[in-house]
């Protein structure tokens, strides 16, 4: 550890200034991107050869066809925002999306709680949605 560099500074170097675009490895670019687009309501913006894309919030979503999927191995955690988590499982079931684990509470703070649930994707990738909100009065 060097002294000289306080410990809650960045180290020098790259500059990261926020996610641009998440991969997800996919086998069925028609399945994934109608899942994307119709079951998750994600705005589509372009497609190409074996590849889709999605806007989420400003962070670019990148369905990859192109044979990834055999050598990535399970897919790391992609969890979204929602404003309200216990809408979902309706909205969801209704778009038959298939629900992993339904909503539950994950950590209790002072004045706040985050909620999480779990669901599939068409490619069987799990994906969470997640909620942080005011705690409820006691």
């Amino acid at each position: 550890m060097n002294p000289e560099v306080p410990q809650n500074s960045p180290a020098p170097g790259p500059q990261i200034a926020g996610i641009l675009q998440i991969a997800i490895p996919v086998r069925d670019i028609a399945r994934a991107t109608a899942f994307y687009r119709d079951a998750l309501g994600l705005r589509f913006l372009f497609a190409a050869p074996n590849m889709a894309f999605f806007d989420c919030a400003g962070v670019r979503l990148y369905l990859d066809a192109n044979g990834a999927y055999q050598s990535a191995g399970p897919n790391q955690f992609i969890y979204f925002r929602t404003a309200d988590i216990h809408a979902q499982p309706f909205a969801l079931k209704a778009k038959n999306v298939v629900i992993h684990r339904e909503p539950h509470v994950i950590a209790r703070m002072p004045g706040s709680e985050i909620w999480l649930m779990w669901i599939r994707d068409s490619e069987g990738n799990l994906l969470a949605l997640m909620e942080e909100r005011k705690a409820a009065a006691v």
